[in-house]
């Protein structure tokens, strides 16, 4: 039977896989983000804005949890940023990315409640349910795009990407 410390850096192993992938995911949104507001896509720039946030709640809570545990959260990123996608390449790539996500914390979830760590299975289980309405978006604008293609698009090109998030950060709120 695996000691403690054993079953604890299993669960710290897969919340740093997760912790990757979250990172991952931040720098591919926020690439995208950046495209689709260069391209005049302001609304779904807005979109993909909000969701890379989302990630890095999640990064975020996947390392807090590590450090409770005793670990050391990953800076390390998942894998490569897709760079000058065109806009019907990224909402397909995205929706795969999130179903991947999905699978892959599921399976983590299953390591953490292996191995008595309720707390850990409760952090993927509110993850999973973001990630799981990411894909739910992801695909729905590009069954748009392919259903409607140009016309769809069209009614996006110069809508505004803002977000209305007040400015937030530590020299903002005064250090």
């Amino acid at each position: 039977m695996p000691t403690k410390e054993e079953r604890r850096a299993k669960v710290v192993e897969v919340l740093n896989k997760a912790r990757s992938m979250e990172l991952q995911a931040i720098h591919q949104y926020m690439n995208q983000h950046y495209g689709l507001d260069d391209m005049d896509y302001g609304e779904l720039a807005a979109k993909m804005k909000l969701i890379a946030i989302d990630e890095m709640r999640h990064a975020e809570a996947f390392a807090e949890r590590i450090k409770e545990l005793g670990g050391e959260p990953t800076t390390e990123v998942a894998g490569p940023v897709q760079k000058g996608q065109d806009i019907k390449a990224i909402f397909p790539f995205d929706a795969g990315e999130e179903d991947a996500a999905i699978d892959a914390y599921n399976q983590f979830l299953l390591v953490c409640r292996d191995n008595g760590d309720s707390v850990s299975v409760k952090l993927f289980e509110q993850v999973i349910e973001d990630e799981q309405a990411h894909f739910n978006y992801f695909d729905a604008i590009n069954d748009h795009i392919e259903r409607l293609g140009d016309a769809y698009l069209s009614r996006i090109a110069g809508t505004s990407s803002s977000t209305g998030l007040a400015p937030q950060g530590f020299v903002i709120s005064g250090g």
